[in-house]
């Protein structure tokens, strides 16, 4: 896919699946936005080694981050195309265990997923209009789509980007199309430690492997090349949610 002269910005994209899609984006042609919370060296590291790349420091659980995100890139680039929420966080939670799931938690993982991803599109909205092609695509999670998950409040928190995916896509269009794409375990740093569910994916799901952060740039990829899709949640599992 040739996205030469397209800008796009990527939030949580200084390690894991958001540095596989800056990769991907930049590898077919577009100007990229990295960005980071806190792993300032981490993302300053990928942005220089991408052709045409800055990077900004901001915590999308900030409103006026967002706006200041989405400033900076205008600022550098002069345009916005395309705008992937990659950006999250959890908490590691037993899903019986109701009591660790307290009301902090359930702050701590909405402010930054669910309001993260909102205050980071309502900011790069009159941007991507103004292109005339904007797309945006939400990394959400398996855990939105079945009872699994690192922790409820993480879950709840994919299923309601899930949604606000199919609201959106319905009201931003035609000049802005809105998807999602939908892991299931991919191998992170966030991941490094759950061998047991790393085994039990190999032994059960039909492609008898997890994911690696390539495989969601690759189906990120494969929305923005599709210019008449929009408000889907592309499942990118393996085949995990058949087992």
């Amino acid at each position: 896919m040739d996205l030469n002269g397209k800008v796009a910005i990527v939030t949580g994209s200084s390690s894991g699946i958001g540095e596989a899609v800056a990769r991907a984006l930049a590898g077919s042609g577009a100007a990229v936005v990295v960005n980071s919370a806190k792993s300032v060296d981490a993302g300053e590291a990928v942005a220089a080694s991408l052709p045409n790349a800055v990077y900004v420091q901001a915590d999308i659980a900030d409103d006026v981050a967002c706006r200041s995100l989405v400033a900076a890139g205008m600022l550098h680039f002069g345009r916005l195309d395309i705008l992937v929420n990659n950006a999250g966080t959890t908490k590691v939670i037993p899903h019986g265990d109701l009591e660790a799931a307290t009301d902090e938690v359930w702050r701590e993982i909405f402010d930054v997923n669910v309001l993260g991803t909102w205050h980071m599109i309502r900011a790069a909205v009159p941007s991507l209009r103004s292109s005339g092609t904007g797309s945006i695509v939400n990394v959400t999670s398996l855990a939105g789509e079945r009872p699994v998950g690192s922790s409820i409040p993480y879950a709840v928190s994919k299923a309601g980007l899930n949604h606000l995916t199919l609201l959106l896509a319905k009201v931003l269009g035609p000049q802005i199309r809105v998807n999602a794409v939908a892991p299931g375990l991919i191998d992170t740093p966030w991941t490094a430690s759950w061998d047991a569910m790393r085994e039990a994916v190999r032994a059960g799901a039909p492609l008898r492997r997890s994911g690696v952060p390539v495989d969601v740039a690759e189906a990120v990829l494969g929305i923005l090349q599709s210019d008449f899709i929009t408000g889907q949640v592309l499942t990118v599992d393996g085949g995990l949610a058949l087992v």
